[in-house]
Order: C-alpha cells, then structure tokens, then sequence
C-alpha cells in the first residue's frame, strides 16, 4: 500500500487535465504545442486507438466490466506481491490508476476525454490522455520487469542477478 498515492496523484492529473481540455477545446480547432504535438478534444466511445467507437453503445458497458475485472485482478497481485519487487508494483499502481481514471469517465460520459495528439509527417497517433499514458508507462514497466530490467528499487545489476 505504500504505492497507493500513485492512484491518487494520477486519477487527479487525469480528471483535472480532462475538465480543463474540455472546458478550453469544446468548439475549437487543434492547438499547436509543438510542431508535432497537439491539444484536440476528442470523445472517445471505443478502445484503443478507436477500436469499436462505432459498435452502438454496447461497448461502453463492455469496457467498464473489463476495466472492474482487471483492477480486481491487479488488486490481487498487489496483494500477492507484498513489499517484493518495487516495478512491478509501481507498474501495477500506474495501470490500476489509468484504468479507474477511464472507468470515471465512462460511467459518468459514456465515452474517455482524450486530448493529447501526437503526429509527425505521416505518422499520426490517436488521442490519449492521462490514465491512457500511466497504463502505457505501467506496461512498460513490467515488461521490463519480466526481462529483469530493473528501473525501480534496485539497480539493473543487481535486478538479473536476483533472477
């Protein structure tokens, strides 16, 4: 539970920067950060990258069950994990708080405010958001973990020695 707060600090970076971008990008166009980076408001019903945006409103309920049914699974393996291996807690909290983070808006909305828009050339990335990059950076992490990479807790050394 010592990683707990990591929920707290993301869910309010991600509600906080989804009002924001909804109450300055309603109605306007992109905003250019960068030349490669962009503000777009965009309401997102499906998964990933839009997956299933256009199923009629099925997937919403669909998503928020999966979403209940992976924060009890990571619930799980927090518990089981006690106090070893400091990244692959740390990427279990980042996912966990990702998830609820979309699961507050889909029951509230029906849809995830995604606003950060990333593109070069003719390379375009969907929209995300807050929780969608904690997920991101939490998979990330593990995988890491699982080849016994270490960034957290413990030098890389002495990460794949323990191993």
């Amino acid at each position: 539970m010592r990683l707990a707060w990591i929920t707290a600090l993301v869910l309010a970076a991600d509600q906080i920067t989804k009002w924001l971008a909804v109450r300055h990008l309603l109605d306007q166009p992109a905003v250019e950060l960068l030349p490669f980076l962009d503000l777009v408001l965009v309401y997102n019903t499906g998964a990933a990258f839009g997956f299933l945006d256009d199923a009629g409103g099925w997937q919403n309920a669909f998503f928020v069950a999966v979403a209940v049914v992976v924060c009890a699974v990571i619930a799980v393996m927090l518990r089981r994990l006690g106090g070893r291996d400091p990244q692959a807690r740390l990427a279990l909290w980042l996912i966990l708080s990702g998830a609820i983070g979309n699961v507050i808006d889909r029951v509230r909305q029906g849809y995830v405010v995604d606003f950060v828009h990333v593109h070069y050339r003719a390379f375009d990335f969907p929209a995300f958001n807050v929780a969608d990059s904690a997920i991101t950076i939490g998979a990330a992490l593990l995988i890491l973990d699982s080849l016994g990479w270490s960034l957290v807790g413990r030098k890389a050394g002495e990460a794949n020695r323990a191993r």
